[in-house]
């Protein structure tokens, strides 16, 4: 027999020219392979079968040693770069990328706890009996009902949503199979009371379903997902005073309820919002309407004076009722003689500010309206931001009922947007929850600066000397406008049934630019007489001021106006009824 020497033979053809395209750690390699491909050829060859041994248990341990190097590579993937979750999880969902609410200093106001709904394939589980007794011990709080449908049923299912860290491992512990366990995202919110209307909620899947959390939910989750915060304009420090002293109000005046604002003049920016009851559903600071009376004074006043049809030297005659066909406007506190503006403005008179706006027209009337922003929803970011009650026509009847606050229902954040307009020089901005204010909004001039420096300084005399004399507080300065309304009951203004609201601004000295807040305080059907907004709301601003003015940085000081008036009980309460 011919023995062949199987080294001797030549290589396959074109084995030289795929080694000359391929990398040396791949020829390497191929050269592994060829050479075991043909061991047992060679080991025949030579006539050593106890290499032909040699190489099979070699083989073998190379397969082993492959496939528990496999094992523990996927092993360590799992454990180490694996989503989080637990087995048979499908790792972070959407709702855990939500990021943490603060207030424009970084407090908290919202953020996520991880808990874990729990989940059974009753095709893994070997004994479905058992399994259901485990699970009810470890698990005392879960439906019996729902764990047994669910254990015999044919697909796997959600048992129980929302199990703490503790119960996720008492139920673990049980080393069942087919139990498995998905993180949740629970929104948790550690301010409670006002606060909580405002913040809103986000449902189980970490969708935003109502108020800032709803408003914002897009940018919420974008900056959750980088590993941001997401900072609101609030200050919890002036939204707890805001609070406060809304249910103090509320609750000395036997109120059926109480709204209140603070907001920067300069940006914007919503410092506080808050309403009480804390009870109460939704947010009535954006979503409730209201005939708010006088304070629309203001805004007549200043139309006037922007148009020309009035300035300071002014005087509009109040010594008898003005007619409107068989309707007479008269007022409250009559003082049966010719006033100056200032004495209409102080004085509250429905009938001056009736001549100025009969006197202005219904274009230009509606005009300024417009401008202020009272015939549209407040822009603010909150979908709850209601559309007012506009008036059906502008003829003189209703132009005298809206130049005193009436014909017309609008939100408080309304009120507070017009307020900011006037304080910050005459422009328009609109509120925003956001630090930093709305962006890509330009803001708009809506009356001269010299018409906001003018009612600012009417604003502060209001304060000094007419019907707003309870809002002062020492040293800062505290301007603004009582207002006084009838609800319409059953077709009629019932005078049992009222809102009293005052809109302020502080500090209504100095030129444009200054650092000036607003604060709106309205009370909803107050128990206690008088009803009036200069009893039952300017007296909460004052203390509401008094308060913040160290977090806000406003400096005392004394004021040449109240030096030279004097410390005098306020002359003239607001009490418009219905205008008749």
């Amino acid at each position: 027999m011919t023995v062949h020497d199987h080294r001797a033979q030549p290589r396959a053809p074109g084995r030289a020219d795929l080694a000359a395209v391929v990398s040396p750690g791949l020829r390497w390699v191929g050269n592994v392979v060829w050479w075991i491909e043909h061991a047992f050829e060679r080991a025949k060859a030579d006539g050593r079968p106890e290499e032909d041994t040699r190489v099979r248990i070699f083989l073998l341990m190379s397969a082993f040693c492959i496939v528990f190097a496999g094992l523990a590579l996927g092993a360590a993937n799992a454990a180490l770069l694996a989503p989080k979750g637990g087995v048979g999880g499908r790792g972070a969902v959407d709702g855990l990328v939500r990021a943490d609410l603060t207030d424009r200093n970084g407090a908290l106001l919202a953020s996520n706890i991880t808990h874990y709904g729990l989940y059974i394939d009753p095709s893994e589980v070997w004994d479905r009996r058992a399994a259901y007794e485990e699970i009810r011990r470890a698990l005392p709080r879960v439906s019996a009902t729902k764990l047994r449908k669910v254990l015999f049923g044919q697909r796997r299912l959600i048992v129980l949503p929302g199990l703490t860290p503790s119960e996720r491992s008492a139920v673990h512990d049980l080393a069942l199979g087919g139990v498995s366990f998905e993180p949740e995202d629970k929104r948790v919110y550690p301010l409670t009371g006002g606060s909580a209307r405002l913040i809103g909620a986000a449902d189980g899947g970490g969708v935003g379903i109502s108020g800032v959390e709803l408003a914002f939910n897009d940018g919420i989750r974008a900056a959750g997902r980088a590993g941001q915060d997401f900072p609101l304009s609030i200050d919890v420090r002036v939204q707890g005073v805001l609070e406060n002293e809304l249910a103090a109000a509320g609750e000395a005046q036997k109120a059926k309820g109480a709204v209140g604002i603070v907001a920067d003049a300069r940006t914007g920016e919503v410092l506080g919002m808050a309403s009480w009851p804390y009870d109460r559903p939704g947010n009535p600071a954006v979503s409730s309407r209201y005939e708010m009376g006088s304070v629309f004074k203001t805004f007549t006043v200043a139309a006037a004076l922007d148009t020309g049809q009035a300035d300071m030297s002014t005087m509009l005659d109040a010594s008898s009722a003005f007619m409107i066909g068989n309707r007479r406007i008269t007022d409250f506190h009559a003082t049966n003689r010719v006033l100056s503006l200032e004495e209409v403005y102080l004085h509250s008179s429905n009938i001056g500010t009736t001549r100025l706006a009969v006197g202005m027209g219904g274009d230009v009337m509606r005009d300024y309206m417009t401008r202020f922003g009272f015939l549209s929803a407040s822009p603010i970011e909150l979908r709850e931001s209601a559309t007012p009650i506009r008036p059906r026509d502008w003829s003189d009847s209703t132009l005298a009922s809206m130049s005193f606050g009436y014909g017309i229902s609008v939100t408080p954040v309304q009120m507070a947007s017009a307020m900011v307009a006037l304080a910050n020089g005459g422009h328009y901005i609109p509120l925003s929850l956001r630090r930093g204010g709305q962006t890509g909004y330009e803001p708009r001039q809506v009356v001269s600066a010299e018409t906001s420096l003018t009612m600012l300084e009417l604003m502060r005399r209001n304060v000094v000397a007419g019907s707003g004399g309870f809002a002062e507080a020492p040293g800062l300065r505290v301007g603004g406008k009582t207002g006084s309304a009838n609800k319409l009951v059953n077709g009629r203004y019932d005078p049992t049934h009222a809102v009293g609201t005052f809109a302020a601004v502080f500090p209504a000295d100095g030129p444009v630019g200054t650092q000036r807040y607003v604060i709106l305080v309205l009370v909803d059907e107050p128990g206690a007489y008088p009803r009036t907004g200069g009893y039952v709301a300017a007296p909460a601003v004052g203390r509401i001021a008094d308060r913040i003015a160290p977090f806000l940085g406003v400096q005392r000081r004394a004021d040449p106006y109240r030096t030279a008036v004097g410390d005098k009980v306020p002359r003239f309460q607001d009490v418009e009824g219905d205008g008749r």
